[in-house]
């Protein structure tokens, strides 16, 4: 796939990043990034994000937002077009974060199949703390937004996903990269972006079984500590 244009399924956490820093680096071009929202558009699906923040990202990459607004219901409906969005814009394959969960690459290739394009998923079963070393050693930066209730303590949200941080999680029998859903990320700062992104913390709350740290893009003279 060397020199084709391609599209990333994108989070907004560290390994949808990675995955499109690698395949960045093994010389495709980006075309856009592409990001699933709730019912009312405001909240990403998949890290409870807000649109400010994950437009914030697109522009620090210089690169389009391409989103859809749907249920768990409609999802994959509504995906599948986000896709065949892509395709007319000339994209060839899309890119994805995942790393061993077999029933998610089965459905991102039947997704991908309706909609003439490719799958990559360049993190493929691969090892999760070299995953992890990989991103640090490349200059990136993540801080954690989520965590499941009952498997990640409440007081990891918010904190940087860095070495120290990545071993207290191993400690406690989570997964290092929170592949199963044990915590999730946003990325921040890293060489895929022009300048960092400066957020600050807002409010904590509990849906679905998990903890969410709302983050909002921060003003010049506001602090990561609060907002």
């Amino acid at each position: 796939m060397s020199a084709a244009k391609v599209a990333c399924s994108w989070s907004g956490g560290k390994d949808s990043c990675l995955a499109l820093w690698r395949t960045l680096r093994a010389g495709t071009r980006l075309d856009c990034l592409l990001t699933m929202f709730t019912e009312d558009g405001e909240r990403s699906r998949s890290h409870g994000l807000s649109r400010a923040v994950l437009e914030a990202q697109a522009a620090a990459i210089d690169v389009p937002l391409l989103s859809r607004s749907a249920s768990w219901d409609d999802y994959e409906t509504a995906m599948v077009d986000l896709l065949r969005e892509a395709a007319r814009r000339g994209v060839a394959a899309v890119v994805f974060g995942d790393i061993d969960i077999p029933r998610h690459r089965a459905w991102e290739e039947n997704i991908c199949r309706q909609a003439a394009l490719d799958p990559m998923l360049p993190l493929w079963q691969e090892d999760r703390l070299a995953i992890l070393d990989e991103w640090w050693r490349a200059g990136f930066e993540s801080r954690i937004v989520v965590v499941r209730d009952g498997l990640v303590e409440r007081r990891f949200l918010g904190r940087v996903l860095d070495r120290e941080t990545a071993n207290e999680l191993v400690q406690t029998g989570v997964d290092a990269c929170g592949e199963n859903g044990e915590f999730h990320t946003v990325v921040t700062a890293g060489p895929l972006l022009r300048k960092p992104i400066r957020l600050c913390l807002a409010e904590q709350l509990l849906k679905s079984g998990c903890w969410f740290q709302d983050v909002l893009v921060a003003m010049p003279e506001r602090s990561i500590n609060s907002c």
